[in-house]
């Protein structure tokens, strides 16, 4: 397969700017459809600046944006990824035009976080090609994504789609069930869970726990995941430890009281206008900590590229 060609995104918000980036940036030809005239209007800069900050030069072709995907040529894309916002009777809607524009055997992939690909391409004719492909924000930035197949997705498909990833320097990780939240969203919400009991039950402050996790067990997850680590340490430590934890650890079935009563206020993080979550921001601290942020994942990202290389 050629580590080039033509990728068409459906949908030029905030997930599908950044990865049209990814394939900008590795020379494919880009194409964007986005209904919404403002957003589309600052896409052309909005990739090129994302394309840039992975220091390939951001590509040389320029992305080509379209208001409705009847308006594209179909006839000659590789892979085509929806990144709209996530309803499923849009995405499902999306999937049924897609499927009668878009000629098979070319991959029809989603970015929903949520939604299961078997739901998205209920009924149709071509579900055989069709899979989940999940990225994580700032899709340019963060290596991995989730090739994500159901029942009914062709195996070579999905072996396709990897490999298309891989050549555009993303990390692909195969799941191979289609199950709510896949694997990455399902061991991030658990954490997540516990985390946040810790500061609703007054046992540490939003800072303390998130320099546990940074400073402490996270800080070797960027050498090796959680399963290889313990087979380094050793399984039957994390066994005894586990007996006398598990117990304690929070199994709620809906999210925390802290976390709903905090978006029921208005209190949504950087996005709100009380610029306040878990922590209280200014402006000041938002455009800071951004920056820091992304320094971080650039930083991160160049040690598991560097590893890859050496495999």
């Amino acid at each position: 397969m050629s580590t080039v060609g033509k990728v068409v995104v459906v949908g030029g918000g905030t997930m599908g700017c950044a990865v049209a980036a990814i394939f900008k940036a590795a020379g494919w030809a880009t194409h964007v459809v986005e209904a919404d005239e403002p957003t589309r209007l600052a896409l052309p800069g909005k990739i090129d600046a994302a394309a840039r900050t992975l220091g390939t030069g951001g590509g040389k072709t320029s992305p080509v944006i379209y208001g409705a995907m009847a308006d594209v040529d179909w006839s000659d894309a590789d892979i085509v990824i929806e990144c709209i916002f996530e309803d499923l009777s849009l995405k499902q809607a999306v999937f049924a035009e897609l499927e009668a524009l878009c000629p098979a055997p070319t991959p029809l992939t989603s970015n929903s976080s949520s939604f299961p690909i078997s739901q998205i391409g209920k009924g149709l004719a071509t579900q055989s090609r069709m899979l989940g492909l999940h990225f994580f924000m700032p899709a340019h930035l963060v290596p991995a994504v989730e090739v994500v197949s159901s029942e009914t997705s062709d195996e070579a498909t999905a072996l396709r789609v990897g490999e298309i990833m891989r050549s555009v320097g993303k990390k692909p990780i195969r799941v191979k069930r289609d199950i709510p939240g896949f694997l990455a969203n399902r061991i991030q919400h658990a954490l997540m869970r516990e985390a946040i009991a810790l500061v609703e039950e007054g046992f540490a402050s939003a800072e303390d726990v998130d320099a546990a996790v940074r400073y402490g067990f996270g800080f070797r997850y960027i050498a090796a995941g959680p399963l290889l680590q313990k087979d380094l340490a050793g399984i039957d430590i994390h066994c005894a430890a586990a007996a006398t934890m598990y117990p304690y650890l929070r199994t709620d079935q809906e999210p925390s009281a802290y976390m709903r009563r905090l978006v029921a206020d208005g209190n949504m993080g950087v996005k709100s206008a009380s610029l306040r979550g878990f922590y209280q921001w200014t402006p000041e601290k938002v455009a800071a900590e951004q920056k820091r942020y992304e320094t971080a994942l650039l930083k991160a990202a160049c040690i598991l590229l560097d590893e890859e290389a050496d495999h």
